[in-house]
């Protein structure tokens, strides 16, 4: 990921419309569908700048890897988990530790080598574990967001669910969100094209439409799991050994 990119996350994990309703629709998802026990322990492969670690110890005792080092220093700052280097598929660290849950929250997409990474991953989950995976969705929404996020690919449903059991993962659940903006996104990214502008995808919005945003996209924390939207910006799964 480009250097800019890790300063943007940091300064607007706490307040960006897209990283707070994320987090909520997340939690919920944990609590609802995952639900481990009150002393779960948990893996947070690829935490970038550490926004969801404080979500993620609400659930359990959290663990964290993260390749960059400017971005383990800050999330390692946040001073709610211990923050190793690594990287998927070869370096997950911490010995050979099993985890009740291990989070990959838009991560994969980054991976070359992403069956590798899940069935690296699917080693390291304790007996009835599970893996919360996110990533991006629709190929064909390919921007230059990805390009500055230094993405390999966008995933469809058919794609994220072959690749997973092609790495021996059961799919639980999969399915998408972040559905109810997705016809603002499509027009933006294909005004943007048209215009042949550049970047400005990531920039946060005045306040009164940042809590708009914020609004619409986390009121789906009520409805996801029981209700199957079409198509979305993004992919969730639930994955077992």
């Amino acid at each position: 990921m480009d250097r800019s990119a890790y300063a943007s996350m940091s300064a607007q994990e706490g307040t960006h419309w897209w990283f707070v309703a994320r987090r909520a629709i997340l939690d919920r998802l944990i609590h609802t569908q995952v639900a481990p026990r009150a002393d779960a322990r948990i893996l947070e492969a690829g935490c970038g700048t550490g926004g969801n670690l404080a979500m993620l110890a609400r659930h359990g005792r959290v663990e964290a890897l993260e390749y960059d080092g400017e971005a383990r220093a800050l999330a390692t700052a946040r001073g709610v988990a211990q923050v190793e280097p690594g990287m998927l598929p070869g370096r997950i660290g911490f010995g050979e530790q099993r985890y009740d849950l291990i989070a990959l929250l838009d991560v994969l997409e980054h991976v070359e080598e992403d069956r590798a990474s899940l069935n690296a991953l699917r080693g390291r989950l304790a007996a009835g574990g599970r893996i919360l995976l996110t990533v991006p969705a629709v190929p064909w929404l390919w921007s230059d967001h990805d390009v500055l996020h230094h993405h390999k690919r966008r995933y469809t449903l058919s794609g994220l669910r072959s690749v997973a059991e092609a790495a021996g993962l059961k799919v639980e659940s999969v399915g998408y969100f972040n559905s109810l903006l997705f016809p603002i996104a499509v027009a933006t990214r294909t005004a943007h094209r048209l215009l042949r502008r550049k970047g400005g995808l990531d920039a946060e919005p005045s306040p009164m439409v940042n809590g708009a945003l914020r609004t619409i996209f986390g009121w789906e924390r009520h409805v996801l799991g029981r209700f199957r939207f079409p198509i979305g910006l993004s992919l969730y799964a639930i994955l077992s050994a």
